[in-house]
């Protein structure tokens, strides 16, 4: 029985080859798309997954209130994790991770090689599922200055993983650290990535060392906080505990703490005043998904129309089989087994045109993504989906071929398809609307994301260098800037403790005359060397520049923001108290010398933020040893670089040279806007490709079923180019029906989705004219060769049968 009903599926598919080829490619198209956004939801989906104790693992969450809101950070105070698990109950363990990647130089033997690691409580590894291939776990540290490597970071450094533990590193060219374990790499899915992990105990001692005067108590933040609960703790009791844990500690703290489950952290990153949004990465997961589900459903969608559209072709054959006793329920099953047997062709297809698509696609979104031929769950993903689209694509040609009347059809009366017909009219509107859709959309990201890379950032990032200097160079910062100026080939240099365009630090206790006792601002702020505003190429719109006099060191430049908050007339002269835990006592009482226009840093759609620049006498307190250096334009760039590199070698000969181009880091900025932006118009291409395949063949059975019609308006003297346009002029007014609903759709998708940008486009209608007249060109040209085929054949063959 089934042996019979699948030779009659084949025999049925061989019958029409072109109309089968058209139905497996679209939905192979449509499976595509489907199976590469499926590979990359279900890796987002997996972060951390492979940790045991997921489920009662957390981050603690510090909410500082400025300007009568909260905001969300992740540093926490140093002292924080030990208080958690000594007093409050069903904290059973906890660690502190320090907050940003450290680059630090390793020296083995003659071998100079960079790694980026964290410096972390030993009980990071009871905690979190780290595997150990050398080493003890429950000792991972047995010195202070003891260093746990990865596998892949041990083969670096010592062309092996084997015998590694117990062999010397040096760090920066002044600490040696015993490799006291090797663990397996990072996961890609993982939230934590690092090459090497050291005791958080170094760095604290680092500090102390640098600031020997620097206050390490409940005001000095710093690492992120991790915490693992008990089983069976309710984390909502322990939430209500410690809610004001840092106040309790330090009444001049007024910082609320909350835990943050490890489920969320990848997907739910999202703060709003202090709560959990519920949003952050899932929404372009979620909008990835749903695109990919509507070209699935585009491609469903194609196969209707086919199905119904040659509906008259198989009539005879449904009123012979139900004359020799096939009923309705087997007619329709018959026909849902073909589209399913479609379905598992397009599969077959897909599987491989996902093999050949993938490395590209891994480019495009960052990620080494698997097939996973033998994985369980993508081969049930797989049957699942073959299933889905049989039974989607074929359940409406199936109710309506099995529903003909055998003997309407044997007897060759016409059958009535008024309601098949508005139908398929109805499902190319929606295909065509779908595509219109992402035909705007693309263009609107697009627009968005090349707005904002335009912006005046309030300095100049062209022919902008930075350049990571070490610790022991800063203190002959001078002598490097001038031995760069005698190159001739750079404008000036200066020395800052934090990435340009990624803010600084930020603090709510800088006071002023005059300042409202209830008003709370967060201010950035932070140190420089001399030149910082000629090189970095801000506008000085008030006052004065740093101009090398004793003043200096008690002098500050705000910016606009902050100007606004001082107030509108004359601040240039004020004075600012700053917080009593400045590292530099000259940093009490500031005097304001100048203003500048806003620049921008961290979200580049922001609209600005109040902003502190001080200079700092001492090149050594500049933590983050970040030199940037304005190069002279007209000049070539190897040469250059080659020139800067010589400097760097001559007066820091211990350190390799490394740098980046400001503007490069700024296009990486939008990394995920981009990858939208590509993905759209991928997905928006792909959309079309598949409505145009139905729109072809819906056009060729048009022209094939109103062939005598064309014959006899030949003859009656009918032009070629009359006929074509009679033939399109139906499925033009469909499209136009199509770009009249998508245009309305598509403006209120795109107009709530950049309410979620401060400094955004405005929707223009030249948009919605321009995707109109692409979408109505895509069909004319879509339809157009079938009409003209029409319209051009002989009327003789056509009316030879009357």
């Amino acid at each position: 029985m089934l042996k019979n009903t699948f030779k009659t599926l084949i025999r049925s598919l061989l019958r029409n080859k072109g109309y089968s080829f058209l139905n497996i490619s679209g939905l192979a198209i449509g499976i595509t798309c489907a199976g590469l956004m499926g590979l990359w939801i279900a890796d987002e989906l997996s972060f951390d997954n492979f940790n045991k104790n997921k489920d009662t693992l957390y981050q603690v969450q510090v909410n500082m209130t400025y300007g009568g809101n909260s905001f969300t950070m992740g540093s926490t105070p140093r002292l924080l994790f030990s208080s958690l698990k000594a007093e409050v109950p069903g904290v059973a363990n906890s660690c502190r991770f320090l907050d940003q990647d450290i680059k630090s130089l390793f020296t083995f033997g003659d071998k100079k090689q960079y790694a980026t690691g964290r410096y972390a409580d030993p009980q990071l590894f009871q905690m979190f599922t780290i595997p150990f291939v050398q080493g003890d776990v429950h000792k991972p540290f047995p010195q202070l200055y003891s260093i746990v490597l990865t596998e892949q970071t041990a083969l670096r450094f010592f062309g092996t993983t084997q015998s590694v533990v117990g062999k010397t590193l040096r760090m920066n060219n002044a600490k040696d650290y015993l490799v006291s374990g090797v663990i397996k790499n990072n996961p890609q899915n993982s939230s934590l990535q690092f090459d090497w992990l050291a005791p958080y105990q170094v760095q604290m001692q680092e500090q102390l060392e640098q600031y020997g005067n620097m206050d390490l108590g409940w005001n000095s933040y710093g690492p992120f906080t991790y915490v693992q609960l008990a089983p069976g703790t309710d984390v909502n009791a322990v939430n209500a505990r410690i809610a004001n844990f840092i106040h309790r500690k330090d009444a001049t703290q007024k910082s609320n703490i909350f835990l943050f489950p490890m489920g969320q952290w990848r997907l739910y990153s999202d703060f709003a005043n202090g709560k959990p949004t519920g949003s952050g990465r899932i929404a372009h997961v979620r909008l990835m998904g749903i695109i990919a589900g509507i070209i699935l459903l585009i491609a469903c969608i194609n196969f209707m129309n086919l199905a119904t559209a040659r509906s008259e072709k198989r009539a005879k054959e449904i009123g012979v089989r139900k004359v020799l006793g096939s009923g309705r329920q087997r007619l329709i099953w018959q026909f849902i087994a073909e589209a399913i047997l479609m379905s598992a062709m397009a599969m077959a297809l897909a599987v491989g045109v996902m093999a050949l698509a993938l490395p590209a696609f891994n480019q495009l979104v960052q990620k080494q993504l698997e097939m996973g031929w033998l994985n369980p769950s993508h081969l049930l993903a797989a049957a699942l989906l073959t299933l889905l689209c049989g039974l989607l694509a074929g359940s409406y040609p199936a109710l309506y071929l099995s529903s003909f009347d055998p003997v309407k059809v044997l007897k060759g009366l016409r059958i009535k398809s008024g309601g098949a017909a508005f139908v398929r009219q109805g499902l190319v509107v929606l295909q065509f609307g779908i595509s219109v859709v992402f035909i705007i959309s693309t263009i609107v990201v697009y627009m968005q994301v090349q707005h904002v890379k335009g912006r005046n950032l309030g300095f100049d990032k062209d022919n902008l260098l930075e350049v990571d200097l070490q610790h022991d160079f800063r203190r002959d910062f001078s002598a490097f800037r001038q031995d760069l100026l005698r190159t001739g080939l750079v404008d000036n240099s200066t020395l800052t403790d934090h990435v340009a365009l990624y803010g600084g630090n930020i603090d709510n206790r800088f006071t002023w005359q005059g300042k409202p006792k209830d008003l709370n601002v967060g201010v950035t702020f932070r140190n420089v060397t001399a030149d910082f505003i000629s090189t970095m190429g801000v506008h000085l719109w008030a006052g004065h520049d740093f101009n090398g006099t004793a003043a200096d060191t008690v002098s500050a430049i705000i910016n606009k923001s902050f100007a606004k908050r001082i107030g509108t007339n004359g601040v240039v002269g004020k004075i600012i108290q700053s917080p009593r835990d400045m590292p530099d006592e000259q940093f009490k009482n500031l005097r304001i010398i100048g203003v500048v226009d806003d620049y921008q840093f961290g979200d580049m759609y922001w609209a600005g933020a109040p902003a502190l620049i001080l200079l700092c006498q001492h090149p050594a307190h500049v933590d983050d040893n970040l030199a940037y250096i304005h190069i002279k334009p007209g000049h070539n760039s190897q040469q250059t670089l080659a020139a800067i590199a010589a400097v760097v070698k001559k007066d820091d000969p211990q350190y390799p040279f490394q740098y980046r181009f400001v503007d490069e880091q700024f296009n990486e900025m939008f990394s995920t806007e981009v990858q939208t932006s590509t993905l759209s118009g991928i997905f928006a291409s792909l959309a079309i490709v598949i409505s145009c395949l139905g729109l072809f063949s819906l056009a060729a059975y048009t022209a094939e079923r109103r062939l005598k019609e064309i014959g006899i308006r030949k003859v009656l003297g009918a032009s070629v180019t009359g006929l074509a346009g009679l033939l399109s002029k139906d499925f033009l007014k469909l499209v136009i029906i199509s770009c009249l609903i998508a245009f309305p759709t598509a403006w209120w998708i795109m107009h709530n989705w950049l309410q979620g940008y401060e400094y955004r486009i405005t929707i223009q209608w030249w948009i919605f004219a321009l995707a109109g007249l692409a979408a109505v060109v895509i069909a004319i040209a879509t339809v157009s060769f079938q009409a003209i085929k029409g319209a051009m054949a002989n009327p003789v063959n056509s009316l030879r049968s009357e």
